[in-house]
Formats: structure tokens, C-alpha cells, sequence
């Protein structure tokens, strides 16, 4: 999995105004904690931020803290303003690399399946699976096969299996289906009644 560096100043646990006093600088508080570590309050630039909160893809984080502290982190929660989608408050999750990290990595549906060739809509229903692997073994997407996808079938997440990645979403998660359309409808209506 790709790694995205993000530079921190420590913040102190302070009232609204301070919290305020933050965002009116241009800068986002966060918090970091997990593997045992105390939480840390620190802030980051907004406009760093989004090159991980704005992108469909999952980063491992190597964060740099002004108090000279370096971790790896996972994006945890973001807190967005209901008007403007300003993150307004971002959660990190320490990880290390002899541990496995839990992420949610981006599905790529891949390859032109039958029932499409059939008249068939593919539909993606999911676009990110939640995964547990080692640091390391994080793939930056889960590539799935629908070329055998017949018309009005579908791949669950229990269908998937990924060398060193145990997939965390329920089984039950439909990834992709074929739906059958008006015209594949007719064609078979119009093929019983001969």
C-alpha cells in the first residue's frame, strides 16, 4: 500500500475558542491514538489533508510530529462541516508493522462479463471493502473478475480470496451484479411465446 507523508503540530487540549482559533489558521486538529499509545492532539495543514480525505484510494500515513515523534497512522474518522465539507475534525489510528492493520481498500470490478455481452447492466455495488493484513501485505486495490458474471448473478465478499488479506466485511457484501434490462426482458418474453 502506498504511504503519504503528513507533517503535525502538537496542539494542547484546549476549549472551543482554541479549537476555533486552529481552524481559522488553516489547520485541521486531530488526534492519534491506538497501539498503546497515549492520544496525541496535533493539527495539520486542511490543504495537506486532502490529498488523503478528497481521493477514493487508502494511504498508510507516516506522520511527522513537530515534538519530533514519527508513526505510521490509518486514517480513522473524519468529521465534515454539514454546509462546506470542510473536515473539521480528523481520528488517526496508530499501526505498526508487526501487527495487522485493518483499512478499507478501493474495489477495481474488472473484465467484460458474459451476461453484459448477454444484454445484461453490470452493477458495482461496493467500492471499498474492509480488509485486515500486515502492513506490508496491503494491496492499494482489490481487483475483482467479473468475466464469468452471468445475467441476474453476483460476487459476494465471501466469494473473494486474496493471498495474505483477510476480508473484513461481511461476507454477505455484494461487490457486483448483473441485472437483466428491458430489452433482455422482451427478448426472453418474445422467446416463450414462440
Amino acid at each position: 500500500m502506498k504511504h503519504v507523508e503528513l507533517k503535525g503540530q502538537i496542539r494542547e487540549a484546549g476549549n472551543k475558542a482554541a479549537v476555533k482559533a486552529v481552524r481559522r489558521a488553516g489547520q485541521v486538529p486531530c488526534n492519534i491514538y491506538g497501539l498503546g499509545i497515549e492520544n496525541v492532539l496535533f493539527s495539520v495543514e486542511a490543504q495537506d489533508l486532502k490529498t488523503i480525505t478528497h481521493t477514493p484510494n487508502s494511504y498508510i500515513i507516516d506522520l511527522e510530529l513537530s515534538n519530533g515523534a514519527k508513526m505510521y497512522a490509518v486514517l480513522h474518522e473524519v468529521q465534515y462541516h454539514p454546509v462546506t465539507d470542510e473536515a473539521l475534525h480528523v481520528d488517526f489510528l496508530a499501526v505498526g508493522e508487526e501487527k495487522p492493520v485493518t483499512i478499507e481498500v478501493p474495489v477495481k470490478v474488472t473484465g467484460h462479463s458474459e451476461g453484459v455481452k448477454m444484454g445484461g447492466k453490470l452493477l458495482v455495488s461496493s467500492r471499498k471493502l474492509r480488509v485486515s493484513a500486515m502492513m506490508n501485505n496491503l494491496p492499494d486495490v482489490l481487483e475483482v473478475d467479473s468475466t464469468h458474471l452471468m445475467i441476474g448473478k453476483q460476487i459476494v465478499a465471501g466469494d473473494l480470496n486474496f493471498e495474505g488479506v483477510t476480508i473484513v466485511s461481511p461476507k454477505a457484501t455484494i461487490i457486483c451484479s448483473v441485472r437483466p434490462t428491458r430489452a433482455t426482458q422482451q427478448a426472453k418474453m418474445e422467446q416463450s411465446k414462440k
